[in-house]
């Protein structure tokens, strides 16, 4: 029995009726999410997927990279595919905050269904958006969505979705953390998700390589009047043997380090582009910074990337950053 507790997010009466009756009404559904996806991304469409399966629907699980190293001990997991194999009635696109992050996983010119996010630069781009920028994770909405429309969570599901609160939130300690993420979190361990295993293999668990590259990110470092910030190129990459696109969630420990506002890696891809993400302490938005570069993301976790040598971007994005930093402060 799940703990009788507040709603955690505020959703609409209408708009879960809307969305309940979307997908009564459809038997092949199709659920997507970003690219390069993280615990949320890969929580919320296979807690999801799972509940419909369980509900009777056909249900496509779709992201364009591939499951994430992180999540693949979930179950169902394997269900998951990097593009569509069969028609669908019914499209949702879950944790991306526009069409274009998804990949190319849509016919051109295709508006999505149901939109459900929490990112605060969400576009609001299907034909039924439930958009919630006050949650914890898209998890925590996927969570109340379900209970609110009556469907039976699996502890299979449970897992995935609190797989997807609890790396969002990056362990319950984000600035937007709040009593009702908790409550969330509780009841999907009355459903039978085990969180201290989950924890382990999310956020703590991490390969010889991914260490190794800590080291490289960490050897890198730089620091100026509050920012700190590293570069990781292909070539450190491949030199240490680690296959991911990814900085091994390094970005996360960084914002940790005494005195820092604002902390940024900047990760070379093998496409001519170079990946950026930002963590900022309470009181410094980065959200605008992103968004104003083609990215997006949360006032204190965002992302962007952008096409160029390695070296030219870090300068553009160090200065760029160094001036966001000096307005907000004035502003504090």
């Amino acid at each position: 029995m799940a703990l009788n507790v507040e709603p955690a997010v505020a959703i609409s009466n209408e708009l879960v009726n809307q969305i309940g009756q979307m997908i009564s009404q459809a038997q092949n559904i199709a659920i997507f999410s970003h690219i390069r996806p993280d615990g949320d991304a890969a929580g919320s469409i296979l807690g999801l997927g799972l509940v419909l399966e369980e509900a009777g629907k056909q249900v496509q699980m779709i992201l364009a990279d591939g499951v994430p190293g992180s999540t693949r001990h979930l179950v169902g997991s394997n269900k998951i595919q990097k593009e569509l194999n069969q028609p669908f009635e019914l499209s949702i696109v879950v944790d991306s905050s526009d069409q274009e992050r998804i990949g190319a996983v849509l016919p051109e010119g295709y508006t999505p269904d149901i939109n459900i996010d929490h990112h605060p630069t969400n576009l609001y781009f299907a034909r039924t958006n439930l958009v919630v920028d006050q949650a914890v994770s898209t998890s925590v909405i996927i969570t109340q969505l379900l209970q609110e429309l009556g469907y039976p969570i699996s502890p299979e599901a449970a897992s995935a979705l609190l797989t997807g609160l609890v790396t969002d939130s990056l362990g319950f300690r984000t600035p937007n953390m709040n009593p009702q993420a908790l409550h969330t979190a509780a009841n999907l361990m009355e459903m039978g998700a085990d969180l201290p295993q989950l924890y382990y293999e999310a956020l703590t668990r991490r390969s010889y390589e991914a260490a190794r590259l800590w080291g490289v990110g960490l050897s890198n470092l730089q620091r100026k009047n509050g920012l700190i910030w590293t570069t990781i190129s292909l070539a450190e990459r491949r030199a240490i043997g680690y296959s991911g696109d990814d900085d091994a969630d390094l970005v996360n420990t960084l914002p940790t380090i005494s005195g820092v506002k604002v902390a940024i890696i900047l990760l070379e891809q093998p496409n001519g582009h170079v990946k950026i993400s930002w963590r900022s302490k309470l009181g410094y938005d980065i959200s605008n910074l992103a968004l104003s570069l083609g990215g997006g993301g949360h006032k204190n976790a965002a992302g962007a990337m952008l096409e160029g040598p390695l070296d030219e971007v870090e300068k553009r994005i160090i200065s760029a950053t160094q001036e966001h930093i000096q307005s907000q402060s004035a502003d504090l």
